[in-house]
């Protein structure tokens, strides 16, 4: 199998994730209950903050020792640009977020349905990033980059993309709104990962140079998503410990997937 081969379906394998997850619309019957919405929610964000230590800050740290850099400088100076970027996109582009009652960004005139698939765009653009990134490096040539590990962040992001595109959907459903253009909208949600790790990847010139900035840039904005979105969310409602036991459950799967297959 070629390399461009390999990058192509890692790039598609989180997109899949989304899919997946948005076609539960139209298998199950009933909305899904609180205690699950949290299990997947926190599920969520633990594989993506495993994701964001052994996937991205780990090899930037250590790529930056590589090329002779001070190793915390470029993982620390990423790590809060990418930060910075989502709360900027946050503060600038209409979204809603689906426990919320009023939209964010500036001022918009989108439907609600509108604005909670732009929140979802929002949450699902360092994804594809952190993608891009590690495939934009396999092509390179960097010799510790493997296609094992890129793969492990592919499928470690397509795990935590099924519930999240499950969450996107069923609530979408209404009595103006059939089944299958939930799955549609919610299969839609997640078309910005493959379009926005393409993109890195079309640009692997320019990423070798800064590879350690751009890693450490993705788990930041990673983390900006697990703490602006997805923990808040797993307090709403009634008390439950279920959000940590998913939490537990993803850092732990995450964390196994990427040290074996890396």
């Amino acid at each position: 199998m070629s390399p461009q081969l390999q990058t192509l379906i890692g790039l598609m394998i989180p997109f899949v994730g989304t899919t997946l997850g948005a076609s539960m619309v139209v298998f199950l019957k009933k909305e899904m209950s609180d205690r699950v919405r949290k299990v997947l929610l926190g599920f969520a964000s633990g594989v993506m903050m495993a994701a964001s230590v052994w996937s991205l800050l780990l090899p930037a740290i250590d790529k930056a020792e590589q090329m002779g850099s001070i190793p915390w400088l470029p993982a620390a100076g990423g790590f809060l640009a990418g930060m910075g970027f989502l709360l900027l996109l946050d503060t600038l582009i209409p979204h809603q977020h689906f426990d919320a009652s009023e939209p964010e960004g500036l001022p918009s005139k989108a439907r609600k349905n509108t604005m909670l698939l732009l929140a979802v765009t929002l949450h699902n653009i360092p994804e594809g990033m952190a993608v891009g990134v590690i495939f934009a490096a396999l092509l390179s040539g960097e010799s510790d980059i493997s296609f094992a590990s890129a793969m492990a962040l592919s499928i470690g992001i397509a795990i935590q993309n099924f519930p999240e595109g499950a969450i996107v959907s069923m609530p979408l459903k209404t009595d103006k709104t059939s089944k299958w253009k939930a799955f549609r909208l919610g299969m839609y949600s997640g078309a910005v990962e493959p379009i926005a790790a393409l993109i890195t990847v079309l640009l692997t010139s320019l990423v070798v140079p800064i590879l350690p900035f751009l890693l450490a840039f993705a788990a930041g904005a990673m983390i900006y998503v697990v703490v602006e979105e997805l923990i808040p969310e797993l307090q709403v409602g009634a008390h439950s410990n279920v959000g940590v036991i998913g939490v537990a459950l993803g850092f732990t799967v995450m964390m196994i997937l990427d040290v074996a297959l890396g």
